[in-house]
């Protein structure tokens, strides 16, 4: 099971890297003023949301500004975390990664369902937002795999012969 867990903290490591970038460079775009980013982010999402029809950051319901807001004052935060907390081998990796998977699944359920019910999503757009569903449900899965003792970095553990004398 050990070589699993390292091959979905690989996994999860990708996907927090890409929410590293992406959500303060592109999705922040949602809610902040436009001369707030450089003339090629605003052109890039310009032509994301054309060529894959995101409707979501061309009409901007309140319920998606509101998603991009958690992302930005959460949901990126903790990524930052779980990347450090997975190449540094933290023991709360656990906690915060079963609390970013929390987070991002329930806010993926209005998206996904914003676009299944409203008929104006192609398929490609839903094959976008689709899989982060599926990472949440990972990263809260992933949250309850305990900790081994093995990848800790073995900080504060004393022997009893590593103890000093006291006089």
């Amino acid at each position: 099971m050990g070589a699993f867990v390292k091959v979905v903290d690989f996994l999860l490591l990708l996907v927090f890297l890409v929410v590293a970038v992406a959500v303060p460079l592109l999705g922040a775009q949602t809610c902040l003023p436009a001369s707030y980013f450089p003339e090629a982010l605003i052109n890039f999402k310009e032509w994301y949301r054309h060529e894959y029809g995101d409707y979501l950051f061309s009409e901007k319901p309140n319920f998606f500004v509101g998603t991009v807001w958690l992302e930005l004052f959460f949901q990126w935060p903790l990524a930052l975390l779980n990347i450090y907390a997975i190449l540094r081998g933290k023991p709360w990796f656990n906690t915060s990664c079963l609390i970013y998977g929390v987070s991002i699944t329930s806010s993926m359920v209005p998206v996904l369902s914003e676009l299944i019910l409203s008929g104006k999503a192609s398929d490609e757009l839903l094959m976008l937002y689709a899989p982060f569903l599926g990472v949440g449900v990972v990263a809260m899965l992933r949250g309850f795999v305990p900790h081994s003792a093995k990848s800790g970095s073995g900080v504060g553990k004393r022997t009893a012969f590593g103890r000093k004398k006291r006089v």
